[in-house]
């Protein structure tokens, strides 16, 4: 796996976007992710569609390329750190905590974070149920509880961005929306959709490739 970066400052602090899906924080030693959604790919197998769980397994294998590379204190979930359901892949969960005891994980809660706060505690992760604020950022899941007096830090849309060529030749890429009072985190998990909607049409948008992080 390769990491590439690319720092941006807002509130006049830095943020280091990656290339694969993560923002770290380098001055409180944090690295922030949004929408793993853990469960889906077991959720789609019990109702008997064939999905692969390599797909898991590649995400926590990135999860963990990221944790080696930065050396955070705290991982950050902005939401739907889980799908729905406690099943298969939350044991396989289970299992990359306890490799990482060394690590704080923290979760905000999303709209699919259903489980019972006695799970989360069970797992060692402490639960913010709306938002924390942390210096001049509210990280939060989604826009319900941001505001234009303080910068957020969400997740929840998974935006993407269209890249047209030439002819009929286009594609799509997942990217970070920056907009005056947020940042929209891409989705960590590759198993999810992208929505190339901006939610703010001034956004500028960061995508990404395995080999560079660019502004569009």
């Amino acid at each position: 796996m390769s990491i590439i970066t690319k720092d941006i400052s807002i509130q006049n602090e830095v943020l280091t976007l990656t290339n694969q899906r993560a923002l770290f924080w380098g001055l409180q030693k944090t690295l922030v992710i949004s929408d793993l959604h853990i469960g889906k790919t077991a959720h789609f197998r019990k109702a008997g569609i064939p999905i692969p769980s390599a797909i898991l397994d590649n995400d926590l294998k990135k999860l963990q390329g990221l944790i080696n590379y930065f050396q955070p204190e705290i991982v950050l979930v902005v939401g739907d750190l889980f799908h729905a359901e406690q099943n298969t892949d939350s044991d396989q969960f289970r299992d990359f905590i306890e490799a990482n005891q060394n690590i704080n994980f923290e979760l905000i809660k999303g709209n699919h974070d259903r489980l019972k706060n006695s799970f989360y505690e069970s797992l060692g992760i402490s639960v913010y149920k709306t938002h924390k604020d942390v210096a001049a950022f509210r990280f939060v899941h989604d826009e319900q509880h941001c505001g234009k007096d303080i910068f957020c830090i969400s997740g929840h849309t998974h935006p993407g961005v269209l890249i047209r060529g030439r002819g009929k030749v286009s594609i799509k890429l997942p990217c970070y929306e920056l907009s005056e009072h947020r940042l929209i985190l891409p989705a960590f998990s590759e198993f999810t959709g992208l929505n190339t909607k901006r939610t703010v049409a001034s956004a500028i948008c960061y995508g990404f490739t395995e080999k560079s992080v660019f502004e569009i």
